[in-house]
């Protein structure tokens, strides 16, 4: 998988910076994050691309089920995020489609050395100081770790991953998902969560020195 510690490095730089446009309106029923513009590998609207390994290949895309964010990866590692703050305890799920093209060849989270996944989306908790101590909690669809496993990352102790879909059964084929984010924060770090402060996707094959492909749309937070 991904780069976690690299994640919450750049939330850092933009913890105190969240713009107004991603802030929560309490009144609302969705929180949804919008995926506009981004043509032509810009960034969508509002969101920031991350490049750990290589150059990032992450687009807008038109598809079956609307706008989506188009990732790819040949042996890199790259994210986009979106800053968003609000309570997790009044908007709960995390509601998403998404449909993976490839999946890295011998991905496996439990593995250090293979950890990539061609789908990820993580929900980040600032927690001071940012760089060490922010709380990620990862929705990966692996290759090779059975779906429904929970297990922390080999790479950094402040990110749990569950894994919502695995292997190539599903693959070509969109998937609707729907995660209780307060309540796996809580099952996974024993504690109650503090505000969101960032959604980030992900896509890497950097380990397993292979390719994925990955569509991931309709994203949105919910208090039902």
């Amino acid at each position: 998988m991904g780069k976690p510690f690299h994640i919450a490095a750049a939330l850092a730089a933009a913890l105190l910076a969240l713009s107004a446009a991603g802030s929560a309106n309490p009144g609302r029923a969705v929180l949804r994050l919008p995926i506009e513009g981004g043509r032509d590998a810009a960034a969508p609207d509002g969101w920031t691309i991350r490049e750990w390994k290589g150059r990032a290949d992450i687009a807008v895309a038109d598809t079956e089920i609307g706008k989506a964010i188009h990732l790819k990866s040949a042996s890199t590692s790259t994210a986009i995020y979106r800053d968003i703050d609000f309570d997790i305890s009044q908007y709960r799920y995390l509601n998403w489609k998404w449909k993976v093209a490839s999946l890295p060849k011998g991905g496996d989270v439990r593995i250090k050395n293979t950890d990539d996944q061609a789908a990820q989306i993580y929900v980040i908790f600032p927690k001071w100081p940012v760089i060490l101590n922010s709380r990620l909690v990862g929705y990966i669809w692996d290759t090779t770790a059975p779906a429904g496993m929970a297990i922390p990352s080999t790479k950094t102790n402040t990110t749990r991953y569950i894994v919502v879909e695995s292997g190539a059964k599903e693959v070509g084929g969109w998937r609707q998902e729907r995660r209780n984010v307060h309540d796996d924060y809580k099952r996974l770090f024993g504690e109650e969560p503090h505000n969101v402060g960032r959604v980030t996707l992900m896509i890497d094959s950097d380990d397993t020195r292979s390719r994925a492909e990955a569509f991931i749309g309709d994203i949105y937070f919910s208090k039902d």
